[in-house]
């Protein structure tokens, strides 16, 4: 693809996985081939896309069963968190919709049963991301927060279809939001070992040809790693660099 197509691309698939997940993590073969129309692909080219969205759980044509993909320890978590709001009183159609308007109007009676009310859709909201660095618990955890903030919130929804969407939105961004901050700290965490490492083998290397401890300034001298970036290095590894002066080694 060119350019500008691979953009086009990436930004297509992103907003399939969006759609298929406002639709209950499933979406048609229609509206895959729909999206990807302006881009021309090939049969082969859909199948590697109807291939990569089945690998991230979601079902083409009918919701993938997101209970396979859980770990034996997920699955035995959702099983006690189910035992909060289980074996209560079902409600019908027509009272969720009311207790949606009443909760619109701002009666806080209403918002409490609304958050009660959606418990069960955070727990599946949270299948969705499982698997992306963010324990289930967490995930459910972000989820119920939003769900409560939003509760409060549904004033400015315009009926009761935009009021159920814009809790299912806050709830998906909230644990997109975790996730996204757990790979940014992952990501800080994978350059700071990276620099440690550096740092590490030069003052390894240096320490083996002095037969001795060296001293920062030898190891910027001999490496043309900067000061900077070996006292930073220091002191992120807690003054653990063995070869090097002024380590905390014992």
């Amino acid at each position: 693809m060119e350019e500008n197509k691979e953009i086009l691309f990436a930004r297509t698939l992103e907003g399939v996985k969006k759609l298929a997940k406002e639709q209950g993590n499933c979406i048609s073969d229609k509206q895959i081939r729909e999206a990807f129309a302006e881009l021309s692909l090939s049969e082969e080219q859909l199948t590697l896309v109807f291939d990569y969205l089945k690998k991230h759980r979601i079902g083409i044509g009918q919701p993938a069963d997101l209970d396979e993909y859980l770990s034996e320890e997920e699955t035995n978590y959702l099983e006690e968190y189910q035992k909060s709001f289980s074996g209560k009183d079902a409600v019908s159609n027509g009272e969720r919709e009311a207790v949606l308007l009443s909760a619109m109007a701002g009666e806080k009676a209403a918002q409490e049963k609304l958050i009660h009310l959606f418990l069960p859709q955070v727990m599946e909201i949270a299948k969705l991301y499982t698997g992306q660095g963010v324990y289930l618990e967490d995930l459910i955890g972000e989820g119920n927060l939003a769900l409560s903030a939003g509760a409060a919130m549904l004033g400015c929804a315009e009926d009761i279809k935009d009021a159920e969407g814009m809790l299912v939105r806050m709830i998906m961004d909230a644990m997109e939001e975790s996730i996204d901050e757990n790979r940014q700290e992952m990501d800080k965490d994978k350059k700071i070992l990276s620099r440690v490492n550096k740092v590490a083998a030069g003052a390894k290397e240096l320490a083996r040809e002095l037969k001795r401890k060296v001293t920062i300034e030898e190891l910027a001298e001999e490496t043309g790693i900067s000061l900077q970036e070996i006292s930073d290095a220091m002191r992120m590894s807690g003054f653990a660099i063995e070869d090097l002066e002024g380590s905390n080694t014992r």
